[in-house]
């Protein structure tokens, strides 16, 4: 693996756009300390500095939120489509202005990879302009009366206020995703972003304001995420809550909605594998196995876990893997690498408990397995081979740059291996055989299946999973529907009687 040094240093004051540069939070259309003096610093994760520090707010702040969403909503919802879509519209407009600004403050919170922040910002982009796009089209379905002197009719309303809670891997695309949806339906928004990584949000919210939201249809409360987040999950005024993060915190977010009843949309956990039979075009498989492993230097619930590789082509595959791995830079974000830092301490140890578990079960070390040279958050690309079942690397989700090999030899072993989890959100299969594509597709448990391919995702795909890897769908026009209550009207339209009838 290569070192790479800083290309530059851009400090978030030469911004073209400083104003993007929140230490606020926001609340009802109004930049705010909270009702304390507490902040939360937040370091970047590539060389340790401090990149500036956000209010803490309370659980009574977040009420406050809360209140605010739920008096805007009421006007929100009774909204023409029209209008809403053209607010959104402008939203997204003024993203695709601010892209260039909007990545380097993610690559300086976050950490990840300039082009790649750079691609967030686009994908973040797509959903706002998806939805501003179905907002107008929302009411399509209709009911052919079964009764004679009936007519009926189906509605989609929007639910209420919607909290949002958002990770630190993708930042600005997953608030997007969720606030898009839920602003085009008629909801208004409380958004609690990762405490990591809170710039992202708070840059997007400037532009909604510049973009004409009334206040209190879009806040962002910032705070800490247990005492925030508690406070939206108690209130009888939120009436749906969308999480994006690990399966541990969906359960206890799931058992903390119950008492008001929430609609839940969660994307969770993925345990992912990367199927390889002996017929796949070798080269783009290779490839494609790279690109699924090392994006957002693995820190992806979309990443590949567990990589299974057909008998006949499996050493001839990890070596062709790992000379690929060897030469991968890392490095700081704006030096655009292949590999940035890892978020924190926490996944630096889980990388070292996997590769060390891993390797006193037997498996192989090819290549990596150590923190590298960079910094103490910069993690070798790792390949290990011959990875038992019993792995933790097999079991749990790394979320980090170690890629796990297994041969396979048969079709049957391939599907209980591959199925033998409980995060079910992406499986990638390669091979050129169209019966086995039919049959594979149809018998891995997962919500989404990739052919022959890495990227499957963007904003007209219902993205989720099955299992404990999440609840509903999130993007496409049921991501929308998320965010709404059908409503049934049947209406009376009688019958002429024959006395009423003319001569």
């Amino acid at each position: 693996m290569t070192s790479i040094a800083y290309l530059q240093k851009t400090s978030l004051s030469s911004l073209a756009d400083p104003c993007l540069f929140r230490e606020f939070a926001y609340v009802d259309g109004v930049w705010t300390a909270g009702s304390t003096a507490s902040t939360i610093d937040v370091v970047n994760p590539a060389d340790g500095s401090r990149v500036g520090a956000v209010p803490q707010l309370t659980a009574g702040d977040a009420i406050l939120a809360v209140e605010a969403a739920d008096r805007a909503f009421i006007s929100w919802a009774a909204e023409a489509p029209q209008r809403r879509a053209q607010l959104l519209r402008r939203w997204f407009e003024l993203i695709v202005a601010a892209r260039e600004d909007l990545a380097r403050l993610m690559v300086e919170e976050q950490g990840k990879p300039l082009s790649e922040a750079l691609g967030e910002i686009d994908y973040a982009a797509s959903f706002v302009e998806f939805y501003a796009e179905e907002a107008k089209r929302l009411n399509v379905e209709s009911i052919t009366s079964h009764l004679a002197d009936a007519e009926m009719r189906v509605l989609r309303q929007p639910v209420g206020v919607a909290a949002l809670v958002t990770p630190w891997n993708f930042p600005s695309a997953m608030l997007t995703r969720k606030a898009a949806a839920a602003l085009a339906a008629g909801c208004s928004v409380v958004a609690h972003p990762s405490s990591e990584t809170p710039f992202s949000a708070l840059a997007l919210a400037e532009l909604a304001e510049r973009a004409g939201f009334p206040a209190g249809l879009f806040n962002v409360v910032t705070g800490n995420a247990a005492e925030i987040v508690r406070a939206f999950t108690a209130s009888r005024k939120v009436r749906i809550l969308s999480f994006t993060g690990s399966t541990e915190i969906g359960r206890v977010l799931y058992a903390q909605s119950a008492p008001t009843i929430k609609r839940l949309v969660m994307e969770l956990g993925g345990n992912a594998p990367f199927i390889a039979f002996a017929d796949c075009d070798f080269g783009q498989a290779v490839e494609r196995a790279i690109s699924a492993k090392f994006a957002t230097s693995g820190q992806d619930c979309l990443a590949a876990n567990r990589f299974y590789i057909e008998r006949p082509i499996y050493e001839r595959f990890v070596t062709a893997f790992v000379e690929k791995v060897r030469s991968m830079r890392v490095g700081p974000g704006l030096a655009d690498p292949d590999i940035g830092p890892l978020m924190n301490e926490r996944a630096i140890a889980k990388q070292m408990d996997h590769v060390a578990d891993a390797v006193s079960r037997g498996a192989r070390l090819l290549t990596g397995g150590h923190v590298h040279g960079a910094g103490p958050l910069f993690f070798e690309p790792t390949v290990l081979a011959d990875v038992p079942e019993d792995a933790a690397i097999f079991r749990e989700e790394t979320f980090g740059p170690v890629a796990a090999f297994a041969p396979f030899d048969d079709e049957d072993e391939l599907l209980e291996k591959a199925n033998r989890t409980e995060t079910g959100l992406v499986a990638y299969l390669h091979t050129s055989d169209n019966s086995r594509i039919a049959r594979m597709s149809s018998a891995l448990e997962f919500g989404m299946i990739a052919v022959n391919r890495t990227k499957i995702t963007g904003a007209p795909i219902p993205f989720g999973g099955v299992k404990q890897a999440g609840l509903g769908r999130e993007g496409s026009r049921h991501g929308m529907e998320a965010y709404t209550d059908l409503k049934y009207v049947c209406r009376d339209v009688g019958r002429p009687t024959t006395s009423s009838q003319g001569a």
